[in-house]
């Protein structure tokens, strides 16, 4: 089926009468998009941020009467919007989709592979992962950088705490690359069931994950108990929960930070040197990855 698109250029002030209009107009979904490369980080609980610069686009039917569809926009709204309306052909979206995700590497050892496809190298490490609702499936350049990190370490029967595990991606590549037991924490209930989904495709024993709310932990059982603690969230929890961390450390452990841009490391750095020393040790695309061993005394 092929249908039309109504796309128009939105101040952030007018995204809530465009929404209105277009849906009263006969839009079957609306979408918005950044329209001007204005990055939204950590947004305060219950709201929803919106970028100065929008790009709302509406889609209709193809027999829609476009003409009249932009007839009846609001003349205050055409004036600025740059509307414009173009054909969109349909595709077997799924196929399409799954074009273009493909096995990625990490380090020398280590593959996330889609479900669909052979792994490139079977004699590797290959962790399978689908994308799904929950972040963290290796193409974010802050989860890259995690994985490469954990593809160089010696992992081999070491406790991991991952913390803000998303999809688990990061705690299941350490279990297969030789942890013995990982514990994923999160505060979204659908992150945890996808965690425990792809800890099952990657045949992970029960026993070896424990997956649970942050208020679920028990912090008597864990307390200083990993040689690795990950996570991979945002620059303003991994301040706020810096004490959290640092805690499931062993004398020793490795500490690993991710989820924050370059601007952001340095005062990351300066907030736990009370603690341990921490440093950037990869960079991709603005972002970072800190590392740092917590002193063994």
């Amino acid at each position: 089926m092929t249908w039309l698109q109504l796309r128009a250029d939105a101040r952030r002030a007018e995204i809530a009468e465009w929404e209105d209009a277009l849906l009263a107009g006969g839009a079957v979904a609306v979408t918005l998009e950044d329209n001007a490369d204005q990055p939204l980080l950590e947004p305060g609980v219950g709201e929803t941020p919106l970028w100065n610069l929008t790009r709302i686009t509406g889609l209709y039917p193809a027999d829609t009467d476009m003409a009249r569809v932009l007839r009846d926009l609001p003349e205050h709204l055409l004036q600025t919007g740059n509307t414009r309306v173009e054909i969109l052909e349909d595709k077997d979206w799924e196929r399409e989709w799954m074009q273009h995700y493909q096995p990625m590497q990490f380090g020398a050892r280590l593959w996330v592979c889609p479900s669909w496809l052979e792994p490139p190298d079977p004699d590797a490490v290959n962790l399978m992962l689908d994308p799904g609702l929950a972040f963290g499936t290796g193409t974010h350049p802050t989860t890259a950088l995690c994985l490469a990190q954990l593809a160089g370490m010696s992992l081999d029967g070491q406790t991991i705490v991952d913390y803000g595990c998303g999809s688990g991606i990061l705690a299941v590549a350490g279990l297969k690359l030789g942890a013995a037991r990982a514990l994923c924490v999160d505060n979204d209930p659908q992150a945890l069931a996808a965690c425990r989904d792809n800890a099952t495709r990657n045949h992970i024993a029960g026993e070896q994950l424990t997956v649970v709310l942050p208020e679920g932990v028990d912090q008597r059982h864990w307390a200083r108990q990993a040689e690795l603690v990950i996570a991979n969230i945002l620059a303003g929890p991994l301040m706020e929960l810096s004490a959290t961390l640092v805690n499931y450390l062993r004398p020793g452990g490795t500490l690993l930070l991710s989820g924050l841009l370059q601007n952001q490391a340095q005062a990351l750095c300066d907030h736990y040197a009370d603690r341990l020393s921490i440093a950037i040790v990869g960079e991709r695309d603005g972002w970072v990855c800190l590392r740092g061993t917590l002193p063994a005394s």
